[in-house]
């Protein structure tokens, strides 16, 4: 049997839709979460590997966490991220939660409802940014805005890819009662342009995601670390960009992606309007005698 790394695809954490441990972290984290993203990566490109079975690519994803446990060394990614994860004493469990996705995605090829799809999210989603959070030692209570954030993330990402997911892996994230309601179908997903009622269902999706985005608004606020609480607003800012193209745009026949140009110039506006935020934050209030003193 071939180890997982033989079954990369080629796509390393550049090639993501937001930032993955950017400058923004701070040195002593991005190893760590540099180690999950690879985890991660290779446990995702077994899952979408276009000619494993289903019964080898479950027998990969089941490796992987056997040596993830501490059984076997053979796949090095999953090595890797177990002694990170012992070195800072934190539990395997998010990484587990994403083989469950992962599971998901070889065997579970249709949703039926959003509550559906919001229950695979808080498996192939949430976990990174809870992750992230319990790497800096951030409150457990920030874990509904992430929750939020990352769900929102993922449902972007499954409208960005609804045509490929449909054509090369037969998978599909968008709800069947969203395609129903529209009148639509899911074998539309592979004509060349999407028809006014599939383009009502996607924008109806993305309008309803745009929701989910604005309750994980709070969450870089709520975060201790300040660098990445920036992160996090910057990668909140990308999902907000990318929701309205997605309102707007035909995936199947248009890109709904950020340019590089525009990471570059949304993630410094970014990062300027928050810290700005964080040492209005930070500054303490003046007392009323220093008020009347400077009026």
């Amino acid at each position: 049997m071939s180890t997982a790394g033989q079954l990369r695809s080629g796509k390393g954490h550049r090639d993501e839709n937001f930032p993955v441990a950017s400058w923004l972290i701070d040195a002593r984290h991005r190893g760590i979460i540099l180690a999950f993203y690879e985890f991660v990566r290779v446990a995702d490109d077994i899952a979408d590997h276009a000619s494993l079975k289903p019964e080898e690519k479950l027998a990969q994803l089941d490796r992987l966490e056997a040596n993830l446990l501490g059984q076997g060394d053979d796949n090095s990614e999953a090595v890797r991220l177990r002694h990170a994860l012992a070195e800072r004493g934190l539990p395997p469990r998010h990484a587990q939660d994403l083989l469950t996705a992962f599971r998901m995605d070889v065997t579970k090829l249709r949703y039926e409802d959003w509550d559906d799809v919001i229950h695979y999210c808080s498996f192939s989603a949430m976990p990174v940014g809870r992750f992230v959070l319990d790497v800096h030692g951030e409150s457990r209570a920030t874990w509904a805005a992430n929750d939020a954030l990352c769900a929102a993330l993922q449902i972007n990402n499954h409208l960005q890819d609804c045509a490929k997911d449909f054509r090369q892996l037969n998978r599909v994230y968008i709800p069947l009662d969203a395609f129903a309601a529209a009148g639509a179908t899911p074998e539309e997903l592979g004509a060349e342009r999407a028809s006014p009622r599939l383009l009502r269902c996607i924008h109806d999706l993305a309008a309803r995601n745009e929701k989910l985005l604005q309750q994980g608004e709070p969450f870089s606020a709520q975060i201790e670390n300040t660098r990445l609480a920036l992160e996090v607003a910057t990668i909140h800012t990308y999902a907000r960009r990318i929701v309205a193209l997605l309102q707007q745009r035909d995936p199947l026949s248009a890109r709904v992606h950020l340019s590089k140009a525009q990471f570059a110039l949304y993630g410094l506006a970014s990062v300027l309007v928050n810290s700005l935020r964080r040492i209005g934050r930070a500054r303490p209030a003046r007392k009323p005698q220093d008020a009347q003193r400077n009026a």
